[in-house]
């Protein structure tokens, strides 16, 4: 849980010779809080040194198990840097966290949280944590899965309408805290008597809701990133679907829910930016462009581009595009009950404008085609086939042509059935000594006549 550069992970960083921590190679001023990604915090006030006179700040931040964070007092003046595992004071006992920030910080994070340091209910750090206590949290660690398995089944086998999501156990181990989801109002005082007997540890229910949930548990997004809930987003603020209807989003639940089962919390993010954009549109509701081939409707409308479809009654297939500027110009001359013959000279300067921009591209990269290592082998493909094509149409041939080709040799004549047989045609030489004992087709049978 220390930083990237950390060596030792959750065990204690003890100090060399030079009294920096041993296992961080970032030399005690770590940027960035935490190495699972769980609300980070970048100190940019990390190496800043304090005006003279001025006392540092001894509140530091304290991360527990995913996202719960709490602030604690450093009343022993404790060298503390990020990544530090200490025990803090809790309501009985103590636990265990890992220090997230230090620092002028710290002051600002308080103010976001609306903490008071000089309260008197502010706990306190009692000492950096050692092997014993280290060694202990992590066997408390290792028995959340089971324990969260054995309380689903407990309260499936009581009825109880809940959903219990995460455990959470106290660095002493004699405490374990059961975060769930529910719809209504659960009444688990029978299921805390069950689980206090079973664990033999004092035990305390959370209720947090669905997106609270998917922070805990985090995961990766249709994105592709890690959920922003469970890195760095801090307050939950309602989605409603009109958020996706400004920005023109199709109202699927798949597709707009995230993994909590609510709308996504991205839909806020350019939410702003869409409404000042649609402030350069004319307000049309059930309002009709008024001509005299007919009345327009409203069909669509492309933020982007800046391009409003409209389409007339008697041809709702047919869209025409108009720029959000003529759009206005016809609605003020039918205000003034003033009619166009058509919106077709609307289209033809759109059209003529988009035409421009077009021809004006050029490729100043110059990249090559994609496939131009592909050509060369189609055309040894293409040739090989040719050859192959060209030797199958001659028919088979005999071994001695394989040698040096005949210069005179020419491709035979047709001969008429009354002519005497063709004087060109060439002797083939046999490419092997024949057997006299056994009869030659390609000899005629004449005692006389011997090889050459």
């Amino acid at each position: 849980m220390g930083c990237s550069g950390c060596s030792t992970g959750r065990g204690n960083h003890n100090e060399n010779n030079n009294g920096v921590p041993a296992g961080c190679n970032n030399n005690g001023s770590c940027g960035t809080t935490g190495g699972c990604n769980k609300l980070n915090v970048f100190d940019w006030l990390g190496n800043m040194r304090m005006p003279d006179g001025q006392k540092a700040c001894d509140m530091v931040e304290v991360r527990f198990k995913n996202s719960r964070k709490d602030f604690f007092k450093n009343v022993n003046n404790l060298s503390l840097v990020i990544g530090d595992v200490v025990a803090v004071e809790a309501t009985q006992g103590h636990d265990i966290g890992v220090i997230s920030l230090t620092g002028e910080l710290v002051k600002v994070q308080m103010k976001k949280r609306n903490a008071n340091p000089t309260e008197e209910e502010t706990k306190k750090i009692y000492r950096k944590a050692k092997q014993n206590d280290i060694d202990k949290w992590q066997e408390a660690q290792k028995l959340e899965v089971s324990s969260m398995f054995k309380a689903r089944t407990i309260a499936l086998r009581l009825g109880l309408q809940m959903k219990l999501s995460d455990v959470e156990y106290q660095g002493d181990r004699s405490k374990a805290i059961f975060y769930y989801t529910a719809d209504e109002r659960v009444d688990f005082r029978e299921l805390i008597k069950l689980l206090a007997e079973e664990f033999k540890v004092r035990i305390e229910m959370r209720q947090i809701g669905a997106r609270q949930e998917a922070s805990r548990l985090g995961g990766i997004g249709a994105c592709g990133r890690e959920l922003c809930c469970s890195t760095w987003l801090t307050d939950f603020r309602t989605v409603s679907t009109s958020a996706a209807r400004y920005q023109q989003l199709s109202l699927n639940p798949l597709k707009l829910a995230g993994q909590c089962g609510k709308l996504k919390c991205c839909l806020n993010y350019e939410l702003d930016s869409y409404v000042d954009a649609l402030k350069e549109f004319p307000i049309i509701d059930n309002k009709y462009l008024h001509t005299v081939k007919g009345d327009a409707f409203h069909q669509k409308t492309d933020i982007f581009k800046g391009v409003m479809w409209f389409a007339y009654k008697h041809e709702p297939s047919v869209f025409i595009p108009m720029k959000a500027e003529q759009v206005k110009d016809v609605l003020a001359k039918n205000e003034k009950g003033e009619k166009p013959d058509d919106l077709v000279p609307f289209v033809l300067n759109l059209k003529t404008k988009t035409a421009v921009v077009e021809h004006t591209f050029e490729n100043v990269v110059g990249q090559d085609s994609l496939t131009r290592f592909d050509r060369k082998d189609n055309r040894n493909k293409k040739s090989n086939h040719h050859n192959k094509n060209k030797q199958h149409s001659k028919g088979p041939q005999n071994n001695s042509n394989k040698g040096t080709p005949n210069p005179n040799q020419q491709k035979p004549k047709p001969q008429n059935k009354q002519q005497g047989p063709n004087t060109n045609k060439p002797h083939n030489k046999p490419h092997h000594k024949p057997n006299p004992n056994k009869p030659n087709p390609n000899k005629p049978n004449n005692n006389n006549d011997k090889t050459s």
